[in-house]
């Protein structure tokens, strides 16, 4: 008796999970569907940034082969388009190339190329801060002191470990100046900073 009525209780059971499926059958083809869509988005986009990663590689090295002082112009074009690409690895390194073989002389469009990259390319923290400080040492020789300030504000009122160096830089700034006062100022307390960390 107990054997058929365990029988039966799954019939039951099982006839119940049936009929719940066939009513259910249209929101769960659709729930399906939508996750089989979200996953084949993922992988496809997954694809396309792997893609267009490759594709800036190839740019970024054909054009610094092909790399010819008498044809520059093409360099910097094409440098600058891959700047504005703002991929995290090639758009840095198309603007130290530019800079380390001096191709661009004007300054103001150096220092736009630096802000396209510090603000419009998504970077790590740290890498974003480097950039600035790079930013900074280009700009030394030939800014003020409250412009050179202004530029590394950013890293000096962070814990970024560029703050040392950015604290130097104006050490640096100031001594060149011939601003002792200040220069032993900023060395005192990047010097405290040396000793607490």
């Amino acid at each position: 008796m107990d054997e058929e009525i365990t029988i039966i209780d799954s019939n039951t059971r099982n006839e119940r999970i049936k009929n719940s499926f066939i009513k259910n059958k249209k929101n769960i083809i659709i729930t399906f569907s939508v996750i089989l869509i979200i996953v084949i988005s993922y992988l496809l986009m997954k694809e396309m940034k792997e893609r267009d990663k490759i594709k800036l590689a190839n740019q970024f090295n054909i054009t610094i082969i092909n790399f010819k002082l008498e044809n520059k112009q093409i360099t910097i074009e094409q440098l600058t388009k891959l700047i504005n690409e703002n991929d995290a690895t090639y758009s840095p390194l198309a603007l130290y190339f530019l800079i380390d073989n001096n191709l661009i002389n004007d300054k103001n469009e150096i220092n736009r190329l630096f802000d396209e990259l510090i603000n419009e390319t998504s970077l790590d923290e740290e890498i974003k801060n480097l950039i600035i400080y790079k930013k900074a040492l280009f700009n030394s020789d030939f800014s003020s002191e409250n412009d050179l300030l202004q530029i590394l504000k950013p890293i000096i009122n962070s814990e970024s470990i560029w703050k040392s160096h950015s604290l130097y830089l104006i050490a640096e700034y100031f001594y060149s100046k011939n601003q002792k006062q200040k220069n032993f100022l900023i060395k005192y307390y990047y010097y405290l900073m040396q000793t607490i960390t």
